[in-house]
């Protein structure tokens, strides 16, 4: 979390700032978006200059930390066609439209955007659930033995 938000801060626009609080105030129940709409750029602040694969830079990087949907709805957001991508239902295709208007919208000049530290409790909120899902451990223990069919 820590070299995020320090990759973050060496960011100089705020872009996705403007981008974040958009879509906090149209979706604020969805912090999943309003996290894609602030790591969106992550991919070209990792490699400058490597033009279409930033998407899928920053999905990659994000995924172990935040988990799949936010990897899936900024890669899907890089894309030129922009659709939920694999494994993207026509939610998540709604949210990647939401997400290229807000990005577009945050282009002028937008609502103030705030400072980077107002997103870390947000960040931090997300990356703990997302540890959390993934290392639950099933009730039932893991499976025993095969399952066969017969018949």
């Amino acid at each position: 979390m820590v070299e995020l938000m320090e990759l973050l801060r060496g960011s100089p626009d705020d872009r996705a700032l403007r981008t974040a609080a958009l879509l906090r105030r149209s979706h604020p129940a969805d912090k999943e978006l309003q996290l894609a709409g602030l790591l969106h750029d992550v991919g070209r602040m990792l490699r400058p200059g490597d033009g279409v694969r930033h998407a899928v830079l920053a999905a990659q990087a994000l995924r172990p930390l935040l988990g799949d949907r936010v990897a899936l709805l900024i890669r899907a957001a890089g894309t030129a066609g922009g659709s939920g991508g694999p494994g993207g239902g026509p939610d998540d295709a709604e949210a990647v439209a939401t997400l290229h208007r807000a990005r577009e919208a945050a282009g002028a000049s937008g609502p103030d955007a705030g400072v980077l530290e107002d997103w870390r409790p947000l960040l931090e909120l997300v990356a703990a659930g997302y540890c959390r899902a993934a290392n639950a451990i099933d009730p039932l223990g893991p499976p025993r033995g095969s399952i066969t069919r017969t018949g």
